[in-house]
């Protein structure tokens, strides 16, 4: 497997396109993560299945977030996106999450070339139910576990999105 921090950077983040792989696809319970020191993708645990994922969850090569991790992307298609898949994508806007007391910005975009969501230009093209149902999934998703751990703080436009990648990517090389 293709070590994706090695072959992928961040994309064209100025154009607005993005380059992220899939860890978690839309409706799986798997957390499944990438795992840069041995560059492959790791099951981190089963989630109960009334916490699958409502969205594909990905991440941005040559990225680290607050958390240390890879910055994460919620990938919007009408079907799963399989685990390990690469794509470019166009970004949306952004959600601000804290997990655990750290920053855990999650990336909104859709594919580049996907005529189902081609309308979707930012997060105000996005309906109220969608982005109601990504913050119910993310502020309860622990709570079996660890109750009240997880707080989706809010949602930031295009601009803030690139400003927190750009951020990631600056993180990425210093600590790379």
């Amino acid at each position: 497997m293709a070590d994706f921090n090695k072959v992928l950077d961040a994309g064209d983040v100025d154009g607005g396109v993005i380059n992220t792989v899939i860890e978690i696809p839309k409706w799986s319970t798997l957390k499944i993560e990438w795992n840069r020191k041995l560059a492959v993708f790791e099951l981190d645990r089963v989630e109960p299945s009334i916490f699958a994922k409502p969205v594909n969850y990905g991440f941005i090569p040559q990225t680290l977030d607050e958390d240390g991790d890879e910055l994460d992307t919620l990938v919007m298609t009408n079907d799963p996106i399989p685990t390990g898949v690469y794509l470019k994508a166009k970004i949306v806007g952004t959600m601000n999450f804290e997990d655990d007391g750290e920053m855990d910005h999650k990336i909104v975009c859709v594919p580049a070339d996907d005529r189902n969501t081609d309308a979707v230009k930012s997060i105000d093209d996005l309906h109220d139910h969608w982005k109601q149902k990504i913050e119910h999934h993310f502020n309860h998703y622990k709570d079996l576990k660890k109750p009240g751990s997880t707080k989706v703080l809010g949602w930031g436009d295009g601009e803030d999105a690139k400003k927190c990648i750009k951020e990631c990517i600056e993180r990425y090389k210093k600590e790379a």
